[in-house]
């Protein structure tokens, strides 16, 4: 017994000082080394905490032959968001990227069970509350000495008076004020128990001369937490305001793209209604469903937004109606708690919190911080007496008698505890940690060797930018992004071939394989992002931009181009940039009228970009029609009068186009200036005969 009580004891402590690592550490641990700076490392360590930690309760339970729970009011309601989160992954068709997206989020829910489970009583509790308040202080240290340029860190890309480890200032800004909310409770505390002193001081110095000294050091503590966390919340609103301001998708458009999910989705109307289109995948609903007005928001039109307006939103896009139900149930549950126990600890920080979540798009950061506070107020809720007979612990076991399972003498038998429960626990515990880290390490592994690729990359190194990408690909191969960047390397390594030889000279076999081999490769890889996220705009446009640099060199590969770059405009049927790039396939390939027709429906739907209409009035030149090409040209001359570069560019080819000028002007095909005919990036030159290369995939029913 004395050895069980001394285990248990560890595994506590253990537990304990695991969540305060996490916890300091979370908000500010970042590195260079991986693709996503910011995002990932957190995710590393939230996962390797969370899946030791479950291990430990397995431990525990195996030696207390029992499986005990801390039963919550929270339970239901956040594995109903859990439940629902995995099952719309799984109906996803971008089932990949809405799977990548559950696991972090499924990490963050295991935190607030593990939360609750681990605190037993109100040390631990101040543990980790201080915990995360010290994170949170070293999080406000740090955007102080960035706002007043003290660069402490040797990473250049940290040089900078914005810089934040939460890769946002608004990330930050919600982070500091509701740990500030947490450590003002203490402040509160102190002067409302300063107050009671000053009435009734015989009372406190004779019945309990020690209670002062303690909340003063208590309070003390948290008094500088939060005027350094104060300082942070100052700088970072300052930032929000004058020096980065956050660009937030508009909440008319938030409710547009989620409801037009739910429920225009004509082919998957029941999974759209009741689970969305995927957990982590509002970008595809975006694109789908934004409006032509939104064309008209000079700062936004041209950006995807991988969050909706605000949480409440982006979880019925992407879990449906089912996912918000699961979430106004638990806010229904959490302010029931709140009007029941109004003296917990974590009440403020929790009301912020969920206030925010109806107003503010919540990242990975926010959604971990969101279950971190949940769980500590679950904890506080426990230690409550009055909430006692709601937040307690239950025991789960199988009694073994030793004369039988039935005996006549069970009143005087011993019983034993079984240890089949904790077996059975202790192996579903180990499959969810394997399943996790079967499918997490790879992923790490993929994303730091595709990192050391684009460090490659930048120094020319084009062969060993090929092999590490090639190795990244091959260690977890459900990421369409790296599919996307190395169909381009591919291309580009082909194209550069391609370009050594001199002009009217035959390749060698040898070279020719080569460039034959990598076209191959690029084609596979864009395909291979096309088959990873069917619904993702991006892919099919990349696939179409791969076959438009083979026109002339790949049999079919024109019809491919078009019929991939169609796929992509019905992904994002609301984007002129896609009917520019439609229109410079057909440009490319002298069909001036279909030209015009896409470059007339880009300038239909965003009349002030001016892109659009050089385009069209490059067409309506080409055809003959000089008049209306003047037309455009002089509607461009009007958008870009504020840029004197693309003023001078449109200024010349209009006096060419009048008959004012006696040399002729070639358009502008700089993809750096605002001005350019759409062209591809890189373009093989002409086989003949063609070689034959892939077709594109069929895009499936949904994905149209």
């Amino acid at each position: 017994m004395e050895q069980k009580n001394e285990l248990n004891l560890y595994v506590q402590n253990i537990s304990l000082f695991l969540l305060g690592i996490l916890f300091m550490a979370f908000p500010v641990i970042f590195t260079t080394i991986t693709t996503n700076p910011i995002v990932l490392p957190k995710q590393v360590l939230l996962g390797g905490v969370a899946l030791v930690l479950l291990v430990l309760q397995a431990v525990r339970m195996f030696a207390e032959r029992s499986v005990k729970l801390h039963r919550t009011a929270f339970d239901i309601p956040v594995l109903s968001l859990a439940l629902v989160a995995f099952l719309s992954s799984l109906f996803a068709i971008n089932r990949a990227d809405a799977l990548t997206a559950f696991i972090p989020y499924f990490l963050a829910i295991l935190g607030f069970f593990l939360i609750v489970n681990i605190v037993k009583d109100k040390n631990s509790l101040l543990f980790l509350m201080s915990s995360l308040i010290i994170g949170a202080v070293l999080l406000s240290i740090s955007a102080t000495l960035s706002f007043f340029k003290i660069y402490i860190l040797p990473f250049p890309g940290t040089h900078v008076q914005t810089f934040t480890p939460l890769g946002s200032m608004l990330e930050q800004e919600i982070y500091l004020v509701l740990v500030f909310a947490i450590s003002f409770y203490y402040i509160y505390r102190f002067l409302k128990f300063k107050a009671k002193t000053q009435t009734d001081a015989a009372f406190v110095n004779a019945a309990n001369p020690s209670m002062s000294s303690r909340e003063l050091t208590k309070a003390v503590s948290f008094g500088i937490a939060s005027l350094v966390i104060l300082m942070g919340i100052v700088v970072t609103t300052y930032a929000l305001f004058k020096l980065n301001k956050p660009l937030l998708l508009p909440i008319e458009t938030g409710f547009q793209t989620a409801f037009s999910e739910i429920s225009l989705d004509t082919g998957r109307v029941a999974q759209s209604f009741f689970l969305g289109s995927g957990f982590g995948t509002y970008a595809t609903d975006f694109s789908k469903w934004k409006q032509a007005s939104f064309n008209q928001n000079s700062d936004l039109w041209n950006l995807t937004f991988f969050q909706s307006s605000n949480f409440a939103l982006e979880l019925l896009a992407t879990t449906g109606v089912l996912g918000l139900c699961a979430f106004i149930f638990l806010l229904i549950r959490v302010f029931k708690e709140v009007r029941i126990s109004p003296q917990n600890k974590m009440l403020v920080s929790v009301i912020v919190l969920l206030l925010i979540s109806l107003f503010l798009p919540l990242s990975f950061t926010s959604q971990t911080l969101f279950f971190i506070i949940l769980g500590l107020f679950a904890a506080n809720q426990g230690l409550i007496n009055k909430a006692q007979n709601r937040f307690f612990d239950i025991e789960l076991r199988i009694v073994a008698l030793r004369k039988g399972l039935i005996a006549m003498e069970a009143p005087a038998a011993k019983n034993e505890k079984s240890l089949i429960l904790p077996v059975i626990t202790g192996v579903i515990i180990l499959a969810i940690v394997g399943i996790i880290g079967y499918f997490s390490i790879p992923y790490v592994t993929s994303d730091l060797t595709f990192q050391k690729s684009l460090l490659a990359a930048a120094q020319n190194n084009g062969s060993l930018t090929y092999q590490l990408q090639a190795q990244a690909i091959s260690n977890f191969q459900y990421r369409d992004g790296f599919y996307r960047v190395f169909s381009q390397t591919n291309l580009a390594l082909a194209n550069t071939l391609a370009s050594q030889q001199s002009a009217g000279s035959t390749p060698s076999q040898t070279t020719q394989q080569n460039i034959t081999t990598l076209i191959q490769q690029s084609i596979n890889a864009a395909r291979g992002a096309v088959t990873v996220a069917p619904q993702t705009y991006l892919n099919w446009q990349n696939l179409s931009s791969v076959y438009r640099g083979l026109i002339g060199f790949g049999q079919n590969a024109e019809s491919f181009a078009i019929a991939t770059a169609q796929q992509a405009i019905a992904l994002d049927p609301n984007n002129p940039q896609e009917y520019i790039a439609l229109g410079g396939i057909y440009y490319q390939m002298g069909q001036w009228d279909n030209a015009q027709s896409q470059f007339q429906i880009a300038v239909s739907l965003k009349p002030d970009y001016a892109n659009s209409h050089y385009n069209l009035g490059h067409a309506l030149e080409q055809k003959g029609d000089l008049q209306n090409a003047l037309v455009q040209y002089q509607a461009v001359r009007t958008l870009v009068a504020n840029d004197k570069t693309s003023l001078d560019q449109i200024d010349k080819e209009i006096a060419v186009l009048q008959g004012k000028a006696q040399a002729a002007v070639s358009p502008s095909t700089n993809e750096n200036q605002t001005l350019n005919v759409n062209k591809p990036e890189a373009q093989l030159p002409a086989q003949n005969p063609p070689v034959k290369i892939p077709a594109p995939p069929t895009a499936t029913q949904s994905s149209k």
